[in-house]
């Protein structure tokens, strides 16, 4: 399997080079020459076969032969026996054809642990091979960061930095990833929002004798393996509710688009998928350009989903070069255009290509707080309030037809955002045992928003 940028001026790599450069040395981001194709039979199959065996299985598909078939499955064995439930991402029913998909079953509560830890071990395997070390960035808007520190932290050969916007992640979010104690993990605290944190990341990687000499790399969701990852358990899901014979809907809580993308991969792959809804906050950039055709950034607004205060999603660069015939250039020129002007029309032709699988819906903060008390009242769970946009999101669209299941992402635990629930439910969301992290010691330093000085700050690091 080979990939090229979505900008068309990078060679081509292998999924190695990929997974430890993460963005395109042109600013593009990696998407594979050809889609792999997954049979019928073999949805069908993934149907009660452990997580990890169904996880090695699709990812092999995209290393081919870089990757042993039997590293793949001793990395996504070790991953996910970190998490608390013998399913990984088990489904649970809320309604007549309502499922939630839970994600959060992982070290630190959020679905990005289910990505994340197989790239921890997918980075070492890689390294150790090369026999080579690494600086990893990764810029979050609440859980990254928390699930980058937990699948690094101590691994040989990488450092780890995390930047974070400061005052603007929970502090349970904060606390995963300032409380590792690990040397090879450091958090900076970014005098700015989230799409500052991304910023300065893409400005790193834009400076080419800087990532030579750091040996810099990404794992935030622009890195192909995260989506790779990612796809699975659109697989789980839907071959638990029948897939490959009926379809399935999905209702996935977006910020930087890289779960809506994962879907959509999935259904380019074979997963018969009826359709997407795309559900956002106030940040509502994702769902206007679906809806008008207007992918715009304005400023981003503070909501109970932090993690979706998001106004440019970096993974609808790929959704846009597929859906613009793998046009290159056509993608170079729109996001250098968006980059410049912060934002670009979509045309009609692109707009209702993507609307065949596609919608997107945003939901206000009041809704939000109905969608976690109606959950509550109504089915006995505890959501969180980024599950919540996606719940709220569902119930404003018309219902799927009646032979459709709908699953909606359940992204993180309520417990990650303790007074969101409780305003909402009036109920205590408690975390496992395991997970609780009162009263260890937070490690973390802060800078302006500025990439110069996020450079410096590496440089010194030694």
């Amino acid at each position: 399997m080979r990939f090229i940028s979505t900008r068309g001026r990078a060679p081509e790599v292998g999924f190695t080079d990929a997974l430890l450069a993460g963005l395109a040395p042109d600013g593009g981001l990696y998407a594979p020459t050809t889609w792999p194709t997954i049979a019928a039979e073999d949805i069908a199959g993934f149907s009660g076969r452990p997580y990890p065996a169904v996880a090695a299985d699709i990812l092999g598909r995209f290393a081919g032969e870089e990757i042993k078939a039997e590293d793949l499955h001793r990395i996504c064995a070790r991953a996910y026996a970190r998490f608390a439930h013998t399913a990984t991402a088990p489904l649970v029913q809320l309604a007549p054809d309502r499922f939630l998909l839970e994600l959060f079953h992982g070290p630190t509560l959020a679905f990005k642990d289910v990505a994340m830890q197989v790239l921890g071990g997918l980075f070492e395997h890689a390294l150790k091979a090369r026999r080579r070390g690494m600086t990893i960035v990764a810029a979050t808007s609440g859980d990254t960061g928390g699930a980058a520190a937990a699948a690094f932290a101590g691994l040989t050969g990488v450092r780890l930095l995390v930047l974070f916007p400061e005052g603007r992640v929970s502090d349970v979010q904060r606390r995963f990833m300032t409380t590792t104690g690990a040397s090879n993990v450091r958090c900076l605290a970014v005098a700015g929002d989230f799409d500052d944190c991304q910023a300065i990341l893409k400005g790193l990687f834009a400076d080419a004798a800087f990532v030579r000499d750091t040996e810099l790399a990404a794992v935030n969701s622009i890195n192909f393996a995260r989506i790779a990852a990612q796809c699975v358990y659109f697989f789980t899901a839907a071959a638990a509710l029948g897939a490959p014979a009926r379809k399935t809907a999905f209702a996935v809580p977006t910020g930087n688009f890289g779960d809506a993308y994962a879907g959509w991969a999935a259904a380019r792959m074979g997963l018969p998928i009826g359709r997407l809804i795309i559900a956002t906050n106030a940040n509502d950039i994702v769902a206007r350009a679906l809806a008008h055709g207007d992918y715009r950034r304005g400023p981003a607004i503070a909501t109970q989903s932090p993690a979706m205060d998001i106004q440019a999603a970096s993974n609808f660069e790929r959704l846009h070069f597929e859906y613009a015939g793998r046009g290159a250039l056509e993608t170079a020129e729109a996001f250098a255009t968006f980059s410049r002007t912060g934002g670009l029309t979509l045309t009609p032709a692109l707009r209702e290509a993507l609307a065949e699988l596609f919608v997107g819906v945003a939901s206000s903060e009041a809704a939000t707080a109905a969608a976690m008390r109606r959950t509550w009242e109504t089915a006995g769970r505890l959501i969180d309030p980024h599950t919540a946009v996606a719940v709220a999101g569902a119930d404003q669209l018309a219902a799927p037809p009646s032979s459709t299941p709908l699953v909606i992402l359940a992204t993180a635990h309520p417990a990650k955002f303790p007074e969101a629930v409780a305003a909402a439910t009036g109920q205590v969301a408690h975390a496992p045992a395991a997970t609780r992290l009162e009263g260890l010691q937070e490690r973390y330093d802060r800078l302006p928003a500025d990439a110069e000085a996020v450079k410096t700050y590496v440089r010194a690091w030694g």
